[in-house]
């Protein structure tokens, strides 16, 4: 269920708002873990059952981590360490044979086993829940965070719709006060609304939007592509996924608000980066945090000299890309960011801080234009194709598919609102705001539901990882 869906928009949301607000507080935590869970089940139908026994594990392994660290013997310690190397295992087992069997085995075993084998379908949000009750454990062992004081408390904190399905990943030690007891208010539910509205207007009017040529272009034939086609595609796709995963993450943070929950950011105009460090300290901030503090910081970061900074850096970006799909381009995507972050750390910061700003902003962009080439093609020869395409050596004519005002209105608010053109419209005099914003909430949410209701292209990208 899509959060831009009419169903979601119409149905459950008011549904669950209606019922929560007039719940008792000690009850709404219970509803909100089956309201939670319905929204899963919608979409996953029986895989609800992974979900629910990986909350069930993950609770119970992580409440015997506790009593024992609470002990500080020697052996206590030792037993806890290996539970906690036990949990992250076999957190790991079905992330990796749901996202990665079919891709490490399926070549080599599917004429012995037969085809098909591996071929199964990969359960929403997997990715994020997992990494989610890792980090759980994790943190009670590193007594960073208390056991839950209850199932529901933990089982709330994991699958709390907002969140569930695309993130951002939020660690438990953030919201345990949140769960236990949170505070709401008509501030609290009118910001969430407005942060709602304007993440599905990100969603439905931008990223919808671009996804339509983004598709045109990445879907012909890579000797049918002109230096236009792949430019324009390239330029259609990067906007496209920047307001398609930062609207969802809007629209998380903001139904966590009506909820009572407060969110971490997910997102900080990474287009803005002065470099691919900067760019990385901005984009998908939860998980590029998770990554830090739960391997590269334990790898041994950048204490032990510059060579092993390196290791460790292609090391987490590696998996990082594995963590987005199994795939090769993935993997070189990963490898590729990397790279640029290895060689970013060669260089000296000091000959890097004489460049003007807007020469490093370019050069972002153009290594993050190339970076989402890698990302969104399919195979390794298109992206060879494709980024040849880019380098004017495709045969392709000119591009064919007209210049509808959508798709400049789209390329262009897109490339405003990547900036931090907000911190602007702040210092308007609060008077003026106070009649301008109704308003303009109002437009936004009535156009979203009109394409919607017209049955506008309305995909996803980040369900797929």
């Amino acid at each position: 269920m899509l959060f831009s869906s009419l169903v979601f928009l119409c149905l459950f949301l008011p549904l669950v708002l209606a019922v929560y607000y007039l719940t008792g507080k000690d009850q709404r935590n219970q509803f909100l873990l089956i309201a939670s869970l319905a929204f899963y089940a919608w979409g996953e139908g029986r895989l609800v059952v992974l979900l629910l026994l990986s909350l069930i594990f993950n609770y119970v392994l992580a409440a015997r981590i506790g009593k024992l660290i609470c002990d500080r013997t020697q052996e206590s310690a030792s037993r806890a360490k290996i539970l906690v190397a036990f949990a992250v295992i076999a957190n790991l087992i079905p992330l990796a044979y749901y996202k990665y069997s079919g891709f490490l085995l399926g070549d080599s075993l599917d004429p012995i086993l037969g085809a098909g084998w591996f071929d199964v379908a990969l359960p929403l949000g997997i990715s994020f829940y997992t990494f989610q009750a890792m980090s759980y454990v994790i943190d009670v062992y590193r007594r960073d965070a208390s056991p839950a004081k209850s199932f529901t408390h933990f089982a709330c904190y994991v699958t709390c719709f907002p969140q569930l399905v695309a993130g951002p990943i939020v660690r438990y030690k953030d919201v345990s006060r949140q769960l236990i007891e949170r505070v709401t208010s008509i501030d609290k539910f009118h910001e969430g609304i407005k942060r709602f509205v304007v993440g599905l207007a990100k969603k439905v009017l931008i990223a919808n939007t671009l996804a339509v040529y983004a598709d045109v272009a990445f879907g012909l034939p890579v000797e049918d592509l002109s230096i236009e086609h792949a430019w324009i595609g390239a330029i259609c796709y990067a906007l496209q996924i920047y307001f398609d995963f930062s609207g969802y993450s809007d629209m998380a943070i903001g139904l966590g608000l009506m909820l009572g929950f407060r969110f971490a950011e997910n997102f900080n105009y990474p287009y803005i980066a002065v470099s691919i460090q900067d760019f990385w300290s901005r984009w998908h901030i939860s998980l590029s945090t998770w990554f830090r503090d739960y391997l590269y910081i334990p790898l041994g970061g950048n204490r032990n000299g510059k060579l092993r900074t390196i290791v460790n850096l292609w090391i987490v970006f590696l998996l990082c890309g594995l963590w987005h799909g199994a795939s090769w381009n993935f993997i070189l995507w990963g490898a590729y960011y990397g790279a640029f972050l290895s060689l970013e750390r060669i260089i000296h910061k000091d000959l890097t801080a004489k460049v003007p700003n807007i020469v490093r902003r370019c050069y972002v962009l153009l290594v993050v234009l190339v970076g989402w080439v890698l990302f969104r093609a399919t195979t390794l020869e298109q992206t060879a194709g494709y980024l040849a395409a880019m380098a004017g050596q495709g045969a392709g004519m000119l591009w064919a598919y007209p210049f509808k005002t959508d798709l400049l209105l789209a390329i262009f608010f897109g490339i405003v609102f990547s900036m931090p053109v907000q911190q602007s419209l702040a210092r308007i005099p609060p008077r003026i705001r106070v009649g301008f914003e109704p308003l303009y909430i109002m437009m936004l949410m009535g156009t979203s539901m009109l394409l919607l209701v017209n049955g506008t292209h309305n995909p996803f990208l980040y369900f797929r990882f």
